[in-house]
Formats: C-alpha cells, sequence, structure tokens
C-alpha cells in the first residue's frame, strides 16, 4: 500500500483540498482524501474555526487510530484522527502521508476562515450600502429603522432583528421588530428598564453586549408583564446589543438574536456588527435632519397661510360681526333681532377656531417658552406613533393663569394620553382640548379618539395610575370613559391657584 502512494496522487489530493473555500467543504475533502489515501477505514477531523465544523468518513472501529493536530504556526485548530483497515496498521509511509495531508488541511482551513471573514464583511459592507441608498432615496425615518433592523439580521444570519429607543427616563421600547408578523407585531411597543437588562447595559454604557440564553432572560425580566409572551422568546438564544451612537449621544440600541439551535455570536460578528450599528447611527441623524429641514419648509407655508388668514379672513368676519351687531339694534322685532345677534355670536365663535388654527400652525415654529407652544409640539410629536396628527385647540388664557408647576404635568399628561391612544386605540382621528375656565382658575384637558374604546377596568386603572397621580396633585381628577359617538374621552382636570393680586379682591 505504502508504494502505491506517490506524488502525483498526493499532490492531487492537496490540490482538491485547497480549491475548497469554506471550512465544511474543506473537511469534508480533507478527510475523504486522506482515508482513499492511506486505505482508512474511518476518518475524523473537527475544527474549532466557523460553526465549529466536522467531517467523517466511514464507520468508527476499533484500535491503532492515529490522530495529529491541525495547526497553523503556534495555533491549533482541533484534530484529525485516522482508523486503519481491520487487521492492519500505518506504517511509516502511511503516517507521512496523513502528516501532509494535515498539514494541507491546516492551511486550507485557515484560508477558508480568512475568506469566511472577507465575506462576512463584504455583507455588512453591502448592509450598509442599502441603508445609505434608502437615504438617498429620501426614505423616512421609521422605514429606516426597519432596513436596518432586517438587514442586520440578514446579514448576521439572525432569528430577529430590533431597534430600542429611549422612551423616557431609565426606559426603552422596542420601536421597531423585524421579521413581521404576529409574533413581531406583540414585541413592538414592549418597554425594558435600561438597569438590568442586556439592551439597556448596551445603552447605557455605549458597548455591545453579548449574551447566551437570551430568551430565558426575556421572560425572567417580563414575568411581571400583562399578557403571555409570544412563543418565539422562549427560543432565543445567543443576542448581541450594539449601541446606536451619534457623538456623544445614543439614538437607541440594534439588537440581534439567535434561535437556540444556532451557534453564537463571535468576536468578528460583534466587531462587524458594531460598524455597521456606526453607520446606521449615521443614517438615522441624517434621516432626523431630512424631517426637520422637511418640517422648516411645512412651517414656513403654514406661517404664509396664518398671516393670510389673519389679515384678510379674520378682519372681515370681525368687521361682519360688527355690522351685525348694529343692525340688532336697529330691528325692533325682538325674534329677528334675536336672530341676528346670534349670527354675530356664532362668527365671534368662528374668529376664536380661526385663531386656534392660526396659533396652531404658527407654534411649532415659535421659540420654547409658550404653554400653547409646548402642548402643540407634544401632538407634532405624536405624529409618529399615531399616524396621523391629532387636532389641536385652546381656550382660556393658558400662559398667563397656569404657573409652571402644573405646567410640567400637564405637558407630561398629555403626552402619556396620546401614546396610551398610540398603543391601545387603534383610532385613525383623535382631538385635544384644553382650556382655563372664565375665572382662571380650572384647567382641564380633553382627549377624544375613535377607537376601540376603554380598556378592561383592570388594565384602564394601571393605565390612568400616573395621569390621575398628577391630577390630584392639584386637587383634580383623571377619568377615561366611552364616547358618544364611539371611541374613547379622557378629562384630566387641575385646580389653578390664584394669580398674584387675586387674594382679598372680592372676587
Amino acid at each position: 500500500m505504502a508504494d502505491e502512494i506517490g506524488v502525483p496522487a498526493i499532490l492531487a489530493a492537496v490540490a482538491g483540498i485547497a480549491r475548497e473555500l469554506e471550512v465544511p467543504a474543506v473537511l469534508d475533502a480533507a478527510v475523504t482524501a486522506v482515508c482513499e489515501l492511506v486505505g482508512a477505514r474511518h476518518g475524523r477531523v473537527e475544527v474549532t474555526g466557523p460553526e465549529g465544523a466536522v467531517a467523517e468518513y466511514g464507520r468508527a472501529g476499533g484500535n491503532g487510530v492515529v490522530e495529529l493536530p491541525v495547526r497553523v504556526g503556534p495555533k491549533t485548530l482541533g484534530r484529525f484522527a485516522v482508523e486503519p483497515a481491520a487487521g492492519r496498521e500505518f506504517g511509516r509511509r502511511e503516517r507521512e502521508v496523513v502528516g501532509a495531508l494535515v498539514a494541507a488541511t491546516a492551511m486550507a482551513v485557515d484560508k477558508a476562515v480568512l475568506v469566511d471573514q472577507m465575506r462576512r464583511r463584504e455583507r455588512w459592507l453591502e448592509a450598509s450600502y442599502d441603508v445609505t441608498r434608502a437615504l438617498l432615496a429620501a426614505q423616512d425615518l421609521r422605514a429606516t429603522l426597519r432596513l436596518i433592523a432586517e438587514r442586520a439580521r440578514v446579514v448576521a444570519g439572525g432569528t430577529a432583528g430590533a431597534i430600542a429607543l429611549p422612551d423616557g427616563p431609565g426606559r426603552l421600547v422596542f420601536d421597531v421588530v423585524e421579521p413581521p408578523g404576529e409574533d413581531a407585531d406583540r414585541l413592538t411597543g414592549l418597554t425594558v428598564p435600561t438597569e438590568g437588562t442586556a439592551t439597556g447595559v448596551a445603552f447605557t454604557t455605549r458597548r455591545p453586549v453579548v449574551v447566551r440564553d437570551y430568551g430565558d432572560r426575556v421572560q425572567e425580566e417580563q414575568r411581571d408583564r400583562a399578557g403571555p409572551m409570544p412563543a418565539m422568546i422562549k427560543d432565543l438564544d445567543s443576542a448581541i446589543s450594539v449601541p446606536l451612537l451619534v457623538g456623544d449621544e445614543t439614538l437607541g440600541v440594534l439588537v440581534v438574536a439567535k434561535f437556540r439551535d444556532k451557534t453564537p455570536f463571535t468576536p468578528t460578528e460583534v466587531q462587524l456588527a458594531e460598524t455597521f450599528a456606526g453607520h446606521a447611527a449615521l443614517a438615522v441623524e441624517f434621516s432626523r435632519a431630512q424631517e426637520v429641514r422637511q418640517q422648516l419648509a411645512v412651517f414656513e407655508d403654514r406661517d404664509r397661510i396664518a398671516r393670510d388668514l389673519h389679515d384678510l379672513v379674520i378682519q372681515r368676519l370681525f368687521a361682519t360681526g360688527l355690522g351685525l351687531e348694529g343692525v340688532s339694534r336697529l330691528i325692533r322685532d325682538p325674534a329677528v333681532g334675536s336672530r341676528v345677534a346670534g349670527f354675530a355670536q356664532d362668527l365671534d365663535g368662528t374668529i376664536r377656531e380661526i385663531r386656534n388654527s392660526i396659533f396652531s400652525l404658527q407654534a411649532p415654529a415659535q421659540a420654547q417658552g409658550s404653554l400653547r407652544a409646548e402642548l402643540l409640539r407634544v401632538a407634532v410629536d405624536a405624529r409618529d406613533t399615531l399616524g396621523f396628527e391629532p387636532r389641536v385647540g385652546f381656550d382660556g388664557p393658558l400662559d398667563a393663569a397656569v404657573p409652571d408647576a402644573v405646567r410640567s404635568d400637564l405637558i407630561a399628561s398629555l403626552r402619556e394620553a396620546l401614546t396610551n391612544v398610540a398603543r391601545h386605540a387603534g383610532a385613525t382621528w383623535s382631538s385635544v382640548e384644553v382650556t382655563v375656565d372664565g375665572a382662571g382658575r380650572r384647567l382641564t384637558l380633553v382627549v377624544r379618539d375613535d377607537g376601540t374604546g376603554p380598556p378592561p377596568e383592570s388594565d384602564r386603572r394601571s393605565g390612568l395610575a400616573n395621569l390621575a397621580a398628577r391630577a390630584a396633585r392639584w386637587g383634580g381628577d383623571c377619568e377615561l370613559v366611552a364616547a358618544e359617538a364611539g371611541g374613547s374621552r379622557l378629562e384630566w382636570t387641575a385646580e389653578l391657584p390664584a394669580r398674584p393680586g387675586e387674594q382679598g379682591s372680592g372676587r
């Protein structure tokens, strides 16, 4: 047998091994070549490279196994074991052939690992290009976030991809989950604390976090959450959380997770995901800047419309109202005079509505400080989560009557009320009315929607707890009821403290 193994056969075997560019294929070719050349009964090679690759040839038997380490320089990649045929032993020539082919296998495996790393880098780079192309196509922010999660999931070989964004102090919300489906719908909107969670640690430390048994961790963290968790959660294993960084700001966290039967993320994959996250964060920042520019263009147009309404429409309506009031005094028939006076009052109401509309058009572009402007800003910010911009109306001396302490609770309550509409109501329309009564002593916030109506009593109590606590702080109340025309009606009230100069005035 030894004399039959010539140099051409060995070179052909080495060339066949070196021709392969993927680790499993290299190992298969190596085991087959070695066993055929030396007439082995069984061969096995296992390396610690990508995917923990293993290849076998023939059937396991008895004794006489030859084992050799698969080395590249000082690094040991794995072990190669060959078992001779029954009743035979390997001679010196066979051992030399096995040694030569094992050395060739080591170099081929090292080359395949480098090729695999290069291909991974190319895929991550292509994913970055996809995000950039989407931005150049003027894609909106939410679509950009979804593309980032989807491309990261596919390139990393993950089962699920998600992006968590800040949702108030000490809390993150999974705003985007990929791939779409029932499980993704149930995970979207899930909130997690920044303390004690892998996602939160990545957000606060600004460094990638890799975990195993991710599904078990999530179930433990969310065990007090209302309703069952999606079935896919328990199967999630290896996961990586990578912060989206732009300068000193952390925009959010990119999360990619694998099922339990997948291999864990390697340090190289973590490094590539971190680089991709850096590109993605710049894409998000660019998308946000685009939206700001678009909003500025809209605000300029709104300001022009507001000026036209104020200079033309209101002045004409005001003049018409004054004329009707003068005519009503000249009419001798009381019924007719009353009707004309009623028309004048209707015009006054119309003028107030137009002024509210003018303020709604102008306020988002105004400087910070006005309570009306801040409330309108909250409504504009809720547009992305609601899918539409709520209608906002005001009445009464808000800026003069509402002190700063009450103002912060009012703004927080409006933000939470609109968030509840977005998450639970399934509404297509919503309105906000903020009023201060004529005496300037009672503040009322009313939020209406055309959604599914109030949630069950138990969920309603937990959902209204924060709103009720803020109202009670100022002697008010908070109530959520079914609206007469369908949907929900939330009324939040606060008693306002007397303004300076009112005490002892006899009013």
